[in-house]
């Protein structure tokens, strides 16, 4: 690990550490309001880059209803904002189409993507602070993508030989993947103990191994879209990094399995 990506993660860790035991849900809705700005305004760099400025502006209106929503209306709500998501990105194409309609669909796409994956995903995050034991909670959904990219890096490195996916990342290998799973399943027993999580050993097993998987997926599609818009990183807000969606791309894919398991436990 160079220095440059010590200090980022020492400078996370200095902020996000204090705000989760002691800041109470609230701090933890306005760290994530704050990621999903910042998140939205990577991906609409990335995915428009002939018009991001507006792009922008119109995800976080639509991220801002639905955020608000969830977290502090009801259903009703929460699917009253989810159409409004989507009937605004088609009519905002509608009212500023392309110059071939042939990719309209594609636009509309894009827009529903970037509030659904940035926005929709995220905000299980204050949902999962809400649980009882919520900052146990956050802590495993923070320390099973951490423990599966650091176990995976070295199994790959020590042993990788079969890619995973070599179009998308050509580094990932099985032999880390299998070293991921191993690592956050040790990481769940950890968090297990010091948060006296209501996991049983089966549960904590397939708990890890699932979640560790879901991670890779998270961290595989982001690398699929930073492919598809041409570029190397999301953005450049933390150094050694690349952008936010660099780094929370696993956690977005486990924050809403970790929820759905722990409401329904």
């Amino acid at each position: 690990m160079t220095g440059t990506r010590l200090a980022a993660a020492l400078v996370g860790l200095a902020v996000l550490l204090p705000a989760i035991l002691w800041g109470g849900p609230i701090a933890v809705e306005i760290i994530v309001a704050v990621a999903i700005v910042i998140g939205l305004d990577e991906y609409a760099r990335m995915a428009f880059p002939d018009d991001h400025r507006a792009a922008f502006a119109w995800q976080t209106v639509a991220s801002a209803l639905l955020f608000a929503a969830v977290l502090h209306g009801g259903p009703v709500w929460a699917g009253g904002a989810a159409a409004i998501g989507v009937m605004g990105s088609m009519g905002l194409v509608a009212l500023r189409p392309p110059e071939s309609l042939h990719h309209a669909a594609d636009r509309v796409a894009r827009h529903v993507l970037g509030i659904a994956w940035v926005c929709g995903l995220l905000l299980f995050l204050p949902l999962i602070r809400r649980l009882d034991g919520g900052v146990a909670w956050i802590f495993l959904v923070l320390t099973i993508p951490w423990a599966g990219d650091t176990g995976a890096y070295f199994a790959g490195r020590a042993f990788g030989k079969h890619p995973m996916a070599p179009r998308v990342s050509p580094k990932k290998t099985w032999e880390g993947f299998v070293g991921g799973i191993v690592t956050s399943v040790v990481g769940v027993f950890i968090v297990r103990a010091v948060g006296d999580l209501p996991l049983g050993v089966v549960q904590a097993v397939l708990l890890g191994a699932t979640l560790s998987a879901a991670a890779v997926l998270g961290d595989l599609s982001e690398s699929l879209l930073k492919r598809a818009f041409d570029v190397k990183d999301s953005g450049w807000i933390m150094p050694g990094h690349g952008g936010i969606l660099d780094r929370i791309d696993s956690l977005l894919f486990v924050a809403p399995l970790l929820y759905t398991f722990a409401a329904l436990s």
